[in-house]
């Protein structure tokens, strides 16, 4: 947001389009109020308005007197506001129609449409928010969980930005000390290598534990991805639908049904799981099979985890071999379905095939199905899920943090000479200093602000 951006009354719909019992439009910056005065007709208004108060009237069009809706309004006043801004928001009966008719009698009064998440930039651009809160209040419209919205909300107060600040002004105390040292040799005493090595080791620390949850907060926030594979009609379309509990998938006996991904949600354990059914591994019938199996490919590329199902009552089939062997390392499960039916195959050949955990269920009957769910999550986080301390969540948090530390190891490195080359020391703690200033905001440029702030929607 440049300068000129800043002085812009920019409007957006805030609320999701569609047939509800409140919409929202929202309205920020110098001539908000100007705005609100010039179309909203007060009931029963008994001196001026009054800053985060509701007030009960009508949006009425200025040029046709015509009356668009009956409405609650509420003007705030800066800085006590989302943006520091002086702030207005209409509550409005929700339809496409209204909606779109009040947004255009705003922008005829001289506002402008707000970009992608250009209410939480101002927010950001006027201190009112920190880079990690701004970036956690798309996290919170986004939670598919509990845990997810735990983690969220935390963010979203400012723990995680207060956690890194505090630990960016313990490396500013540390290059100080260093600097003063270079700069003024005769009046500061000798750096004691073995003393600054030790303050230096506390908080590189915390941030290696910091960066070690990433693991546990991207499920949180993307959710595991689970894709079901195998051959031809051994079940995965009937073990999407069991997992579900209810008919997602096309089930029949015919091999090959289905020939694109399937994708839904559940939640296993506070996670959220992405399962993705395929079509079976075997060489396409045609061009559109090839390419489901294609796409198949793509997805076991991809997964978190790989759910490979084989028919128990059958013998283990070459082409299964190859395919588990083709599986080689990759985190997942050997899934028996049909242990309803009588057995032909034999678990010490599966065994032989792969090093993959086996489990057994009836995809038919929900025979094992419990412990399967256990299994997925089981096997993803094997300490479990922790949602109670600081974790990062973000792809671009994470990538800061191990350059961070990877500029502090080096500063580690160099102590260890004994007589260190003090300036070059100095130089890696700047850069570190500068990679936690990318994650809270103070050493962020504009294009990175505007990669972010794009994913968000309108009117926020």
């Amino acid at each position: 947001m440049t300068p000129k951006d800043a002085a812009d009354t920019i409007a957006a719909i805030s609320t999701p389009l569609g047939e509800a019992g409140i919409g929202i439009v929202r309205v920020s910056g110098p001539e908000a109020e100007a705005i609100a005065r010039a179309l909203f007709r007060p009931r029963n208004l008994r001196g001026d308005f009054l800053s985060h108060h509701l007030y009960l009237g009508h949006i009425v069009d200025p040029a046709s007197q015509e009356i668009i809706d009956e409405v609650l309004l509420t003007l705030m006043r800066s800085p006590r506001t989302y943006t520091r801004e002086d702030v207005v928001e209409v509550q409005c009966h929700s339809g496409l129609g209204v909606l779109r008719r009040i947004l255009e009698l705003t922008l005829a009064q001289g506002a402008r449409p707000a970009r992608p998440g250009e209410f939480t930039l101002r927010a950001f651009i006027s201190g009112r928010l920190d880079l990690t809160q701004a970036e956690a209040v798309l996290e919170v419209i986004q939670a598919r969980t509990e845990a997810g919205l735990r983690v969220a909300a935390e963010h979203l107060q400012g723990r995680l930005g207060r956690s890194l600040q505090e630990i960016r002004e313990t490396f500013l105390d540390l290059l100080a000390r260093v600097e003063a040292a270079l700069d003024f040799p005769e009046e500061t005493a000798e750096l004691p290598v073995a003393a600054f090595t030790a303050d230096l080791a506390l908080p590189l620390k915390a941030l290696e534990t910091l960066a070690a949850t990433f693991q546990e907060g991207r499920l949180l926030r993307e959710g595991l991805l689970v894709v079901i594979a195998g051959q031809p009609n051994v079940g995965k379309s009937s073990l999407l639908n069991c997992l579900l509990a209810r008919d997602r998938a096309i089930v029949t006996e015919i091999p090959g049904t289905t020939r694109d991904l399937v994708e839904e949600m559940i939640t296993l354990a506070g996670v959220p799981v992405r399962l993705s059914d395929t079509a079976g591994l075997r060489p396409a019938q045609d061009p559109v099979e090839e390419l489901g199996i294609k796409r198949t490919r793509e997805r076991l590329a991809q997964a978190d985890l790989v759910l490979y199902l084989v028919d128990g009552s059958l013998d283990l089939t070459p082409e299964a071999r190859g395919d588990l062997e083709e599986l080689g390392g990759r985190p997942g499960l050997a899934v028996v379905n049909k242990v309803d039916l009588p057995q032909e195959l034999e678990i010490s050949a599966l065994e032989e095939s792969t090093a993959l955990p086996i489990t057994k269920i009836s995809a038919l009957t929900g025979e094992g199905i419990e412990a399967l769910k256990q299994q997925i999550v089981g096997l993803t986080l094997k300490r479990g899920l922790n949602t109670t301390g600081e974790i990062i969540t973000q792809a671009r948090h994470h990538q800061h943090l191990q350059r961070c530390l990877a500029y502090l190891r080096q500063a580690g490195t160099l102590l260890e000479e004994g007589a260190p080359p003090w300036e070059l020391v100095a130089l890696e703690l700047l850069e570190a200093i500068r990679e936690l200033g990318k994650i809270t905001g103070q050493e962020v440029g504009e294009d990175v602000l505007e990669r972010i702030f794009a994913e968000f929607c309108l009117g926020k």
